[in-house]
């Protein structure tokens, strides 16, 4: 199983982007993080669609774009114009998961769906053949720089479990907190894809710590 590094640009310097998203690239990242919140699903605000088509513009990478808001298929068409590799949306946002995540494969995008660390593993087993992509958080999301909270670790290894019994080929994904002292753990569990943002840019090399973080993952067994 291979670790894939996906850095949140939500702690990027969006003065210096393309130059962060150099750096990004130079370093190995595997796909490119961007977190859509709208304010309502959760307390924060960030960017959308022009964000895409702009991070578009300066790599080829995967988009993988994280959409933390309300009524997600609002924005389905328009952000895989611009460019999103694939969407993830979450299910305590999503009261028909199933005909929402098919859309997004109409569109030629990966579809994904996330679980808040407070809701069930459950809300997700019939629609594990329909994903690409698993997202479970490791902290309550709305805002980068959060502690890992440390029960996350048994639900990714339930997450994996859940994936295996069903015969799920979906990436199994783990986002917040995510750095040096906290990646092995979740690796062990069965996660396979890693969004970190503050640790790779609060470093003082990004592109090492990509490799760092990625190291750590190979040399756990």
């Amino acid at each position: 199983m291979k670790a894939r590094i996906a850095p949140s640009i939500l702690s990027a310097d969006f003065a210096r982007l393309s130059d962060e998203i150099g750096t990004l690239v130079a370093g190995g990242a595997d796909m490119i993080h961007l977190d859509i919140m709208d304010g309502r699903f959760v307390p924060n605000i960030t960017f959308g669609e022009k964000m895409i088509d702009t991070v578009r513009k300066l790599t080829s990478l995967p988009l993988d774009v994280h959409m933390m808001v309300e009524e997600p298929e609002r924005y389905f068409e328009s952000f895989a114009g611009a460019g999103a590799s694939g969407m993830t949306i979450h299910v305590e946002a999503a009261p028909h998961l199933q005909r929402q995540l098919a859309r997004i494969r109409e569109l030629g995008c990966k579809a994904g769906t996330a679980l808040n660390p407070g809701t069930s593993l459950a809300t997700v087993r019939e629609v594990t053949t329909d994903i690409d992509l698993l997202l479970v958080m490791t902290v309550n999301p709305g805002f980068g720089g959060q502690e890992f909270i440390p029960a996350s670790t048994d639900k990714v290894a339930r997450a994996r479990q859940l994936l295996d019994d069903t015969h799920s080929g979906a990436a199994l994904e783990v986002d917040g907190g995510i750095a040096r002292d906290t990646i092995a753990s979740v690796w062990r569990a069965g996660a396979d894809t890693f969004v970190a943002g503050h640790a790779i840019f609060g470093s003082d090399d990004p592109a090492a710590e990509i490799k760092a973080l990625r190291d750590i993952c190979l040399e756990t067994v």
